[in-house]
């Protein structure tokens, strides 16, 4: 049902669990995650493809790759930056050098682990895996995506980093939308802004858009929820034809989404761009939609940033 909040970790672990149901190669590894993870009901059903490690992340990934090389499906999930940041040397050896098969899932994404502060959020994730040559990065915005994502992911044959936030986040998308790994969705068509969200952030540009279309903006909202391999040819002809671009994303403005677009912008088709992200600072712990407030990304702060960037 449209604009129904669901927890993006239940939908992920629904989906994984659904998709182990018909391919006996799944396997899920855990560093005390699972049940945070949304995964507490597969153990009970497939005891016997269920890993559990302990916190020691780094070892985890490279097991999953070992795992790979027999022709097993490993899924790990655990807090995005233990994902990342911390086994990022076995990420970027055993995982994208050994190009293995491996489906890593970053949860409690961006800011969304908000009460533990800086060492919990996840706002340089995309910056640093996508310099790892080969591994496809996921980042879908609602649960309907979420679900689809998963099963794109476990098709795709490859290394995968997917993000998945944690606060209940409302259904945008119909059961039957169109999902394909690198190529965004066009929610609405238009003329004066392009308006280029990804993630768990995708609800506020959503809403963004509809305020700046009731101050008669024509808006060309747009789904990023691959950022590797990223839509080019959607972003070249948001360049072309409109000129204008508003990037929305739950993370450092470095190395993000906006960062991918102006790259791709740069060398092909110069564009104007407004980057809406966390600039060059820690973010505070507190309350996730205040922390969100702090850096812009509240619906009625991204109609006033975009309203101004038209002027500019």
């Amino acid at each position: 049902m449209m604009n129904e909040l669901k927890d993006p970790r239940k939908t992920f672990g629904e989906a994984v669990i659904e998709a182990a149901a018909t391919n006996e190669n799944i396997v899920v590894l855990s560093a005390d995650s699972s049940s945070g993870s949304g995964l507490g009901d597969f153990p009970k059903k497939f005891p016997d493809r269920h890993f559990e490690f302990g916190i020691m992340e780094q070892g985890v990934i490279g097991f999953a790759c070992g795992l790979a090389t027999t022709g097993k499906i490993p899924v790990f999930a655990a807090i995005a930056p233990f994902v990342t940041a911390r086994p990022f040397e076995m990420f970027r050896n055993d995982l994208g050098y050994m190009n293995q098969n491996a489906k890593i899932v970053g949860r409690c994404c961006g800011l969304t682990y908000d009460q533990l502060g800086a060492t919990h959020h996840s706002i340089d994730d995309v910056a640093i895996i996508r310099t790892i040559p080969g591994v496809t990065i996921i980042n879908p915005g609602d649960p309907v995506t979420i679900k689809k994502a998963v099963h794109a992911m476990i098709s795709h044959v490859g290394p995968c980093y997917m993000k998945i936030g944690s606060p209940a986040m409302p259904v945008l998308y119909p059961e039957d939308v169109e999902f394909k790994l690198g190529k965004g969705i066009v929610v609405k068509d238009g003329k004066d802004i392009a308006l280029i969200a990804t993630g768990t952030v995708l609800s506020k540009a959503f809403a963004a858009a509809k305020l700046l279309e009731e101050a008669g903006v024509s808006v060309r909202l747009i789904d990023m929820h691959t950022l590797k391999p990223v839509d080019k040819e959607l972003i070249l002809s948001a360049a072309k034809e409109i000129g204008k671009i508003v990037t929305v994303e739950e993370h450092f403005i470095a190395g993000g989404l906006g960062s991918i677009v102006a790259e791709i912008c740069s060398q092909e088709c110069p564009a104007q761009i407004k980057m809406i992200g966390i600039g060059d600072k820690y973010a505070s712990n507190g309350p996730y939609e205040e922390l969100l407030r702090q850096h812009g990304l509240q619906p009625d702060q991204i109609y006033e940033t975009t309203k101004k960037f038209l002027t500019t």
